[in-house]
């Protein structure tokens, strides 16, 4: 099953949201025909932006996470409900590319590090098109506006990634590490993550402990292939005495319905939708995020038109 589990630790100067998301990322992968380093992109991205989604409290909040570093796979676009539950796309989810000499997929060749990483949070549910994501909101937050947090890439391997951009846009003293494994039958075997934060005010050996652990667990995915996350909370707050908080079952979920599709529809310019109707056949309209396909015959264009 995949979840977050969140936990304090270290007398309370230590928080940690660990994430299994094995499930979600195999979806991702079949929906979106992903190769195996794009897998790899997907998930790592998907993984952080249910973290962060999972922690707004508000129902029908959300959080999107942008990554556009130049690279062969384009932008990669995840959006997460406040359940932690995400879906996500890409724009050349396709692309392959050659095993790095030490074996690893080139997640960082694929994405690129010549651009930014943007944050978005939405304290606010809206109506939004399946296609369309806000980027509205200030250097300011206000809940009933989104706010906007940019970063550069650091090495478009995207754990690094979210650790500067939490340094620098959030100034959080707080450590990523996220992975995904996939299998030479092509099948993820384990993807996931932890996001580690640690008080301003924490105890040196506190602190230390922490380096320590982090150090001593290395890959996640060597924990998450047949482990779990609380099994990765435990070992990245080995001594420190953790206790779990929270345990969210997550999962790949589009917000897409016929209803949205039509209101989209109803935004395109007139003569598009004239032209449709006049060549009498039907549009089918496919969600960018999911699987799903919505048939509309001409007359139910017209009858969008009027409305």
């Amino acid at each position: 099953m995949d979840e977050i589990i969140r936990a304090v630790a270290g007398g309370g100067f230590v928080s940690i949201a660990a994430i299994s998301s094995r499930g979600l990322t195999e979806r991702a992968k079949n929906i979106h025909k992903a190769s195996r380093v794009c897998t790899a992109a997907l998930g790592r991205v998907m993984a952080a932006a249910s973290v962060f989604g999972s922690a707004m409290k508000r129902d029908g909040a959300s959080v999107t996470v942008r990554v556009n570093g130049g690279g062969p796979i384009g932008t990669i676009i995840a959006v997460s409900d406040n359940l932690g539950n995400v879906r996500c796309c890409a724009g050349n989810p396709e692309i392959e590319l050659p095993i790095r000499l030490d074996g690893k997929l080139d997640v960082g060749r694929a994405v690129g590090k010549n651009g930014t990483l943007t944050v978005i949070r939405d304290a606010v549910a809206r109506k939004r098109d399946t296609n369309v994501i806000s980027e509205h909101g200030g250097a300011v937050f206000n809940e009933n506006e989104p706010y906007s947090g940019s970063t550069a890439l650091v090495s478009g391997e995207i754990a690094e990634d979210f650790t500067a951009y939490l340094a620098e846009s959030e100034q959080a003293g707080a450590a990523c590490a996220l992975g995904v494994l996939i299998g030479g039958d092509g099948i993820v075997r384990a993807a996931g993550g932890y996001i580690v934060s640690l008080l301003p005010d924490a105890p040196e050996d506190v602190i230390a402990a922490v380096e320590r652990n982090i150090a001593e667990t290395g890959y996640v995915t060597s924990v998450l292939d047949g482990g779990s996350a609380e099994e990765l909370i435990s070992r990245v707050m080995r001594g420190l005495e953790p206790k779990i908080l929270s345990r969210d079952a997550v999962e790949y979920k589009c917000g897409c319905s016929r209803e949205r599709v039509a209101s989209a529809l109803a935004g395109i310019g007139k003569k598009e939708r004239e032209d449709i109707i006049a060549k009498g056949e039907d549009v089918e309209v496919t969600c960018r995020f999911c699987d799903a396909v919505y048939t509309f015959s001409p007359a139910e264009i017209k009858k969008i038109s009027v409305n």
